[in-house]
């Protein structure tokens, strides 16, 4: 988000909407009046000093008591009279004051880009108290996006929505712009993909997506990330043909502002909607063009995601020695970049790799172990669900139904709660093998029919 610097720029009054959101719960007036009369009793001078030829005696009382609020160019020439910086009389901050916040913000910021979470969010807590002095509604709303993306990366998504709606409410002021709405809202957008809400998180995504559109600014950058996203919400719901728009779309704007970091990111995206569309030669090449970039911007983290995606690309093209491969070198990068749940992701993955060669025993080992990895993690019941079907598959093949059949019906609660009838379905055949497994004849046709019914609806 862009915000002004200038300390001459007019501060916006709060409205009472505002007002509720903010840490201070006094007007940004009454603020100003109140350090007009400290400064002018400090410095000896009556109102009708201060006033001199320029105003009334009376003007400067409704100032110090907050009934008006001086133009821009007053509190300039209040601030030459009372030999204040400008800044510190219009927001309680001087120029020096806010670099320093401004200097702090775009440490945390940089600290959140490089995946360095617990290190942003103590910048975060440590210039908190100072932004809230400042009265500031843009940099307000700038540390609440910025902590609330950093807790979301955390996992902490319900809190991390609770303050994109502060910063929401906040940007809805006429000093903001609609890229800087737009930013709020994709993130938003994001928190509520993360706990599968998928239909407002599409939603969320179109309406930041239109506001960019509609401001005329250059945001290819956000335009091309919201795209990229809102590809993964079509993909969820089976819609392969808006979601290959979407992410096609992304990539040309990406590709045109040279930005390797947002192309990256789009490649990532293009590599998983081929692979939904059976295309896994072209997932691969699209996946291995995501991996280069990540590589080029030494970013561990995703580079070990994209390793475990060519891991299981090259099981579906029939390399399960290959997969491995990648699969193992996914786990170590992950551990060294601290990413546990890439690395949950590779044991994942390595999981169903060796259940796919009927080595259940390493099936339920690497099951359990991701399993661990994302306990309490409901941001990752995409994970989750999987893990589970394998684990009770693996569970099946070694004669343990009963233990198979508690992490088929855990499977089913984790899909269920990803709202996926498609990854259901998964679970209500692996019910019915259990039951067909059990000599149960007429569970198994009861779940195998639901299955099949539920699979009628879906769009592939």
């Amino acid at each position: 988000m862009k915000y002004a610097l200038d300390c001459t720029e007019d501060p916006m009054p709060m409205t009472p909407s505002t007002q509720t959101l903010h840490r201070s719960t006094r007007p940004a007036a009454m603020l100003l009046g109140e350090r007009v009369r400290q400064l002018r009793v400090a410095a000896g001078m009556t109102q009708t000093d201060l006033a001199g030829d320029r105003f009334s005696k009376e003007y400067v009382s409704q100032i110090e008591r907050g009934k008006t609020r001086p133009t821009v160019e007053t509190i300039a020439w209040l601030a030459t009279r009372l030999d204040v910086d400008c800044g510190y009389l219009a927001n309680g901050v001087s120029l020096d004051e806010r670099g320093r916040i401004e200097a702090t913000l775009a440490r945390a910021e940089s600290l959140t880009e490089a995946h360095r979470y617990e290190e942003a969010a103590a910048e975060y807590e440590k210039i908190r108290p100072a932004v809230a002095a400042t009265a500031s509604i843009e940099l307000e709303a700038r540390t609440l996006s910025g902590e609330a993306w950093v807790r979301m990366r955390q996992g902490e998504v319900r809190p991390a929505i609770e303050l994109l709606a502060r910063a929401q409410t906040l940007t809805e002021g006429p000093s903001f712009s609609d890229v800087d709405r737009a930013e709020v809202l994709y993130r938003h957008a994001v928190c509520r993909y993360k706990l599968s809400s998928i239909s407002t998180a599409l939603a969320l995504f179109t309406e930041a997506y239109n506001l960019a559109e509609r401001s005329e600014l250059p945001c290819d950058v956000l335009r091309s990330n919201i795209l990229a996203y809102r590809s993964r919400c079509y993909r969820r719901q089976r819609d392969l043909q808006a979601a290959q728009d979407d992410v096609e779309r992304a990539l040309e704007l990406a590709q045109s502002l040279d930005d390797h970091l947002t192309t990256a990111k789009v490649y990532l995206q293009a590599s998983l909607v081929a692979e939904r569309q059976g295309h896994w030669v072209l997932a691969r090449n699209y996946a291995e063009r995501a991996k280069a970039y990540y590589e080029g911007l030494n970013d561990s983290r995703n580079v070990a995601g994209l390793l475990n995606n060519l891991g299981g690309l090259n099981l579906m093209l029939g390399k399960p020695e290959q997969a491995i491969e990648y699969l193992k070198s996914s786990f170590s990068v992950a551990l060294e970049s601290d990413s546990m749940e890439e690395a949950a992701q590779a044991t994942g993955s390595l999981a169903a790799v060796h259940l796919e060669m009927t080595d259940y025993e390493e099936a339920e080992k690497f099951a359990r172990q991701a399993l661990a990895l994302l306990e309490g993690r409901m941001d990752f019941l995409h994970e989750i669900g999987p893990s589970q079907l394998v684990l009770g598959r693996a569970l099946l093949e070694q004669g343990r139904l009963d233990e198979a059949e508690q992490m088929f019906r855990a499977a089913d609660a984790s899909f269920e709660q990803l709202s996926s009838i498609s990854h259901r379905a998964g679970a209500w055949i692996a019910l019915g093998d259990l039951a067909a497994r059990r000599g149960d004849d007429r569970t198994a046709a009861r779940q195998y029919r639901n299955a099949a019914e539920a699979l009628q609806d879906v769009r592939f």
